[in-house]
């Protein structure tokens, strides 16, 4: 290597194809061999060898976390079943299935869709609505507080920097982890405890969003040993922002500005170092350390100088940091940047330290010349950093000059379109799933399994977490993640709404806010559990009163390593999933991210993550006035289950707790579950529906327990009057306990008032629906089946503590 001030020159181009891989690994590139290659051709081109800032510039761009390059390669996908095989070649995994729902359904409330930093619906005729989830995974692995907390920081400047700015109204956070009971002697050496890392997540996640003063609304957790040495950590930033700011430009001549944090070595490769395993030498100083404060201080200054037109775009300095920030804006025009003059934490680092490093509450904008005053002093008056680097060209090079020197001279369209296109096999076998033995259980084994359910911690009260957070601040929100008559006595919530008023002046709408996820599914069928978690989140949503016909979705897949041919086999499943549901139910996605090669390595050992998808849901509710929560809420009211009840037990918790083998994993029946969710709409805009809750983890018992103890009150409950299905061939007629614990999507219980009975099954017309049973006073939850001669009867603050004693840390 040659030295040119601080900027090394790297020999690659006499390397042999063992020596760029072993350059790729040492210095953390993630680069393959056929991309390694690549970036050795192009400077065989220009007859000379890079600096470091040049490969590390490429690396960082064509990381997979920033170019997504599994979803957007070639895939020549096998599908085995009942010993037949048939193959696709899927040139563009995400514009054939995800993207390409979106297009055909073509909504024209969508007003941004996969090509800024969020998502953005219509909210109304002046003001759209942003939506994004990330996720940070990795990081939070190494330093569970550090990473949890940039992981929320960091989604947050996403909702900063899509359009011209939104500004943030809420979070959501979802979180998966290994088992907290777990002896210490079975964690994997080089890892943190299950119980220490959720800690830490949780805290990270409560102290970041509670100082920006943002509302965290909305989550769940769920806990499974294949999470142990890799935690998921998503996290989610919902905004407003006017239509006239949704749209971005650079021109050549526009200035520079980098705003907020300075630049540390703290972060450095986090791109990269997301593409590969985990494993005892995994780098802590990939994890980035936040500053909340700062980033409260750009938020406010940006909206400022936003709305005085003062840019004209920006984007948030993330994952490759100036790197990918400058590098974005400035694909079209080119750019010339002095890295000497970013604003430094300390003395020391080279430039491609300076250049890549991913330390946070930074901003970037495009701000005309004549502007160049007037911004810098609305961050001044604030104390927010603001330093002009360098502008934009026309050239379409990348040029980086440090000390007086050029450390980087590349072309702009070798960065962005030179990456190779990987091609991967995968392959899925479907496996044919059977129906479990007949699940036989007595009264009191019933009751027994139902305080299992409720204790499970799946199913458990998650109110340690909950009450942690800030969900409040801002005063906006109408339906919170805890529903009940006291802090004392409460129950989970189906889904937030957001009440804007103080942002949009006048307004009767709200914003709703869902999540699916269920991995347990994703372990037996993939493309059933993407299906079961985008019915989910929808479902979650109507159940406080959204209207199907005004929502949007957002993927966020976490898989494995996408080399092994089953694991992104089982990725294509989903992904067709995906698109199947997002037609079925007229519901586009409009953003979405991905995290692989979530696995750990030791002695010789991987352990990869189950896969998981998150769906999240975001939808216009026209009136909050019309909205409604799960707690059951007067004597007397009627109680209805809506939907079918099928023998679905197929990774469900009484499977798990019961350790039942075989099991029907919960199919979608979109036409069914449509109608159903439609019907519930047209009957809260009728104010006929007094409560309601989704029936998902645990079954029929746990949503109606669950509805009874959050109001303190009793319920009494005809099994026999539940409507059920059979699963053709194998249909039998279901028992009393598959009844009460069957996961079967698509289900409500609804509270409606005696005097809107008729009214209500108007409504609902040939939906499938039936009245079980009837809230009263006691305090007793019963289920009953006068058939099968089975009655439990449980008092509901007994099951109440059962829910909340699990996760009392």
């Amino acid at each position: 290597m040659k030295y040119t001030t601080d900027c090394k020159i790297i020999e690659i181009l006499n390397l042999s194809d063992k020596q760029l891989i072993e350059l790729s690994r040492k210095n953390v590139l993630s680069l393959s061999l056929e991309e390694m290659k690549t970036v050795q051709n192009y400077f065989k081109r220009l007859k000379r060898n890079p600096t470091d800032v040049e490969i590390e510039t490429v690396a960082q761009t064509w990381s997979e976390h920033c170019k997504h390059k599994t979803l957007t390669g070639i895939i020549e996908y096998t599908e085995e079943k009942d010993g037949k095989k048939t193959r696709r070649v899927y040139n563009n995994l995400l514009k054939e299935t995800i993207f390409k729902a979106a297009v055909e359904l073509s909504k024209k409330w969508c007003l941004s869709v996969f090509k800024d930093n969020a998502g953005v619906i219509e909210f109304d005729s002046e003001n759209g609505v942003a939506f994004k989830v990330e996720t940070h995974n990795h990081p939070s692995a190494l330093e569970p507080y550090g990473g949890s907390a940039t992981g929320i920081g960091g989604v947050i400047r996403d909702i900063l920097g899509v359009g011209l700015g939104a500004k943030p109204l809420a979070n959501t956070d979802v979180f998966c982890f290994g088992d907290p009971n777990t002896e210490s002697s079975k964690v994997p050496e080089g890892m943190h405890h299950p119980k220490r890392i959720a800690k830490g997540v949780v805290s990270g996640v409560r102290d970041y969003g509670n100082r920006m003063g943002i509302p965290t609304v909305n989550g769940t957790v769920c806990f499974d040993d294949g999470y142990m040495t890799n935690p998921l950590v998503y996290c989610g930033t919902m905004g407003i922002i006017p239509k006239d700011k949704i749209e971005k430009k650079v021109n050549s001549g526009d200035l520079i500005l980098v705003v907020g944090g300075r630049t540390g070595r703290d972060g450095i490769h986090g791109a990269t170092f997301s593409s590969v395993q985990l494993d005892q030498e995994s780098d802590v100083s990939a994890v980035q350390i936040g500053n909340p404060i700062i980033e409260k201080k750009v938020l406010d200054t940006l909206i400022n100088a936003r709305d005085l037109n003062l840019y004209r775009s920006v984007t948030d300095c993330g994952a490759g940091g100036l790197s990918s920030a400058v590098g974005e804006l400035g694909e079209k025009t080119g750019t010339i940047v002095y890295l000497d003059k970013v604003l430094l934490k300390y003395d020391g680092l080279c430039p491609w330290e300076i250049w890549i490093s991913e330390a946070q509450e930074r901003m970037v904008f495009a701000v005309p010349p004549e502007n160049k005053n007037k911004i810098v002093e609305i961050f001044e008056k604030e104390n927010v950093e603001a330093v002009f680097i360098g502008e934009f060209t026309t050239d379409g090079k990348l040029t980086l000059i440090y000390d007086g020197d050029v450390v980087t001279n590349i072309d702009m369209e070798f960065l962005h379109n030179g990456v190779p296109r990987p091609i991967r096999p995968a392959l899925y076998k479907i496996k044919e799933e059977k129906i479990q033995k007949p699940v036989e259980m007595s009264s009191s084994e019933i009751s027994e399994t139902l305080k299992a359910l409720l204790s499970d911690l799946n199913v458990c009260s998650k109110e340690w977490i909950v009450r942690q957070y800030d969900h409040e601040v801002q005063g906006q929100t109408v339906i919170k993640p805890l529903q009940g008559n006291s802090v004392e006595v409460s129950g989970p919530g189906d889904a937030a709404v957001i009440f804007p008023y103080a942002v949009v002046r006048g307004t009767k709408k709200g914003i709703v806010l869902s999540n699916g996820l269920n991995p347990l599914y994703g372990k037996i069928n993939t493309y059933k559990m993407a299906a079961s978690a985008i019915e989910e989140a929808l479902r979650n949503a109507v159940a406080v009163g959204a209207d199907i016909e005004k929502m949007s979705l957002l993927d966020n897949f976490c898989w494995g390593n996408p080399d092994e041919p089953e694991i992104l086999g089982s990725l294509v499943r989903a992904a067709n999933a995906c698109y199947d549901m997002s037609k079925s139910f007229d519901v586009p996605f409009i953003s979405g991210k991905d995290s692989l090669h979530n696995e750990y390595s030791i002695g010789g050992k991987k352990y990869s993550i189950p896969p998981a998808l998150l769906i999240s849901a975001m939808g216009v509710i026209e009136n909050v006035a019309n909205t409604f929560t799960m707690p059951l809420k007067s004597d007397g009211d009627k109680v209805f289950v809506l939907g079918t009840t099928r023998n679905e037990l197929g990774g469900s918790v009484l499977a798990k707790i019961k350790n039942i083998k075989d099991g029907i994993v919960p199919d979608v029946y979109p036409e069914e579950s449509k109608d159903i969710m439609k019907k519930i709409y047209r009957a809260a805009n009728e104010n006929l529906i007094e409560a309601c809750h989704d029936c998902s983890e645990g079954g029929l018992a746990v949503a109606i327990s669950e509805m009874a103890f959050a109001a303190g009150k009793g319920v009494k409950i005809d099994i026999d009057a539940v409507k059920t299905g059979k699963i053709k061939p194998q249909g039998t007629e279901l028992t009393v306990a598959e009844i009460l614990f069957s996961e079967s999507n698509g289900r409500f219980v609804v509270e409606v008032k005696p005097e809107n009975e008729a009214r209500f099954g108007e409504v609902l017309e040939e939906a499938v629906f039936a009245e079980i049973g009837c809230v009263n006073s006691d305090k007793k939850i019963v289920f009953e089946s006068e058939k099968n001669k089975i009655k439990i009867q449980e008092d509901s603050k007994v099951l109440l503590n059962y829910w909340r004693s699990t996760i009392n840390w």
